[in-house]
């Protein structure tokens, strides 16, 4: 299944095909809109000449702190997001053999195991490998049996809370009302 996150066809093919991409993304989505965020790894690709895990990993650190400095940036905090996506990277080469869908399937795990190895990824506390884990089984049909449990509400059909639920630009505008309502509601209980 193709992704519609971006608004750009590249971006988004790179979303759609490339695992390790999406990682990024999610991993990128703070702080920022999720259309920058998840355009990130396509611009990273275009300016170290890879989004491979390996290349990310071995890339030097000052230099790939540049790369994401570069106008447009990639995110707004390119200093500690460099660092994290090349942490993540580090850890897919270490953990998974270079290879980021073996998160998801390798050894056939059901939705716990997945959320698991999820959480034990750099930069992916629970929340954000619910979301991840909702996108995988909404968007991409990943199917290891009990994920929408395990995801929570995010995992919900209908729902318009997070990445997972953006199939166009009319998702997307739901999504970001519930996310701006969630924290004008968080900000009015304080």
């Amino acid at each position: 299944m193709a992704l519609h996150i971006t608004g750009d066809t590249a971006a988004d093919e790179l979303l759609s095909t490339d695992a390790f991409a999406l990682l990024t993304g999610m991993l990128l989505d703070q702080q920022v809109a999720m259309e920058t965020a998840f355009a990130g790894p396509m611009k990273i690709r275009e300016r170290a000449g890879s989004i491979e895990p390996q290349v990310v990993a071995a890339y030097d650190p000052e230099r790939f702190v540049e790369l994401f400095k570069q106008t447009p940036a990639v995110h707004r905090y390119p200093g500690s997001m460099a660092a994290r996506v090349q942490a993540l990277a580090q850890a897919i080469v270490d953990d998974w053999r270079g290879d980021a869908a073996a998160i998801w399937t390798q050894g056939d795990p059901d939705g716990a195991e997945v959320l698991r190895r999820l959480k034990a990824l750099p930069g992916f506390g629970d929340q954000k490998a619910r979301i991840f884990l909702a996108l995988l089984g909404k968007r991409l049909g990943i199917e290891a049996p009990g994920w929408r449990e395990v995801t929570g509400a995010y995992g919900e059909d209908g729902s318009h809370r997070s990445v997972a639920d953006i199939v166009d630009p009319e998702s997307l505008a739901k999504v970001r009302a519930t996310k701006q309502a969630a924290k004008a509601a968080a900000k009015a209980s304080k």
